[in-house]
């Protein structure tokens, strides 16, 4: 690639992250298209579902300068009608010559863009190495689709010593108003939220996304509640009308399979669960294997005892610890965000 495609996909990857919670279930896209000289010339993203495509986007940016152009993009265009048509074939009626695809659709329905571009004549170019920042932006789409589970990220608030709330029980607030803020916008990019029903009992969460003045903006995501054995309150406040709730249960208060559960909820179009406890749920989905990415706020606030963002498990030595990549780093305030992907 040359030096003017590289930054073009750097900037498709920038525009592909704007489309994060207006697209799903849909996967976020940017597309960047270069002339023969190598200037931008046009360039788009995903905006919503059931909306235009990237490279639609893209292409109508361009116009008639697309012909001959080369089009970056950050998943392979897609290549079957849905709510819109082909994108394979969009550039193919725009005359582009060079499409260089950062990852490979894993989807079977829309996926062969790639060999129909190909077939038509036009240059289909992929980076030697799969490009991580391409991956990444489109994380929890790639994810859902290979798996056929949703995305699951594990949100925790925590002191410098990992706890999540003082001997007593009191949380109220570990964190700053910037890292609640940013909690809330994270709420707005999903389209599950999850709990325990230890959550519930014990803080009687709300679970919506909120203005700064407290009250309920924008979709709201599903909220799920995981309760064996059926214990939620009536009067719990994620029973109430501000968004839809489901209560997750077993028979005979068994462990509710979570596996199952996971896959149930991608079954009715949900790609995106943010986890927001309890210590005991989060170590179960850790030990299945079923948490994908890990967000924690650190407070510069140290305790020395209480609960921990964690409990228990199935880890007894270092061999056997779950392993992760850090993968941002932020500061809220007074708080640091981290993020990081589980590997292993």
């Amino acid at each position: 690639m040359t030096p003017a495609e590289t930054a073009a996909l750097d900037r498709a990857v920038e525009l592909a992250a704007r489309g994060e919670g207006t697209v799903l279930p849909n996967p976020v896209v940017g597309c960047v298209l270069l002339s023969p000289e190598g200037e931008t010339v046009g360039e788009g993203w995903h905006q919503r579902a059931g909306g235009p495509h990237a490279e639609v986007v893209a292409l109508s940016d361009a116009g008639d300068r697309a012909r001959g152009a080369t089009a970056i993009v950050t998943l392979e265009p897609c290549n079957h009608t849905g709510r819109t048509g082909p994108c394979s074939l969009a550039l193919i009626e725009a005359g582009v010559r060079k499409v260089i695809v950062a990852v490979r659709d894993p989807w079977p329905t829309a996926s062969g863009g790639g060999r129909t571009l190909g077939a038509a004549g036009i240059e289909v170019v992929e980076p030697p190495e799969t490009h991580c920042a391409a991956e990444d932006v489109n994380r929890v789409w790639l994810t859902a689709t290979r798996l056929l589970r949703p995305f699951v990220t594990f949100k925790a608030g925590i002191t410098i010593d990992a706890r999540v709330a003082a001997q007593d029980g009191t949380s109220r607030w570990i964190t700053s108003s910037e890292s609640r803020a940013d909690v809330h916008r994270l709420r707005s990019r999903v389209d599950t939220m999850m709990v325990g029903i230890g959550t519930v009992l014990a803080d009687d969460p709300l679970l919506t996304v909120r203005n700064a003045n407290g009250i309920p903006t924008g979709t709201q995501p599903l909220r799920v509640v995981i309760d064996s054995q059926g214990r939620t309150p009536v009067d719990a406040k994620v029973r109430n009308g501000d968004a839809g709730t489901r209560i997750v249960t077993s028979v005979d208060g068994a462990p509710v399979d979570l596996p199952g559960t996971l896959s149930e909820l991608y079954r009715m179009g949900r790609r995106h669960v943010l986890l927001e406890g309890g210590p005991r749920l989060a170590t179960s989905m850790l030990d299945a294997g079923l948490i994908d990415e890990i967000i924690v706020y650190i407070a510069p606030v140290v305790l020395g005892a209480g609960p921990s963002m964690l409990g228990g498990g199935v880890v007894t030595t270092l061999t056997q610890a779950h392993r992760a990549e850090l993968r941002t780093i932020d500061q809220l305030g007074p708080d640091v965000r981290l993020r990081y992907r589980l590997t292993s």
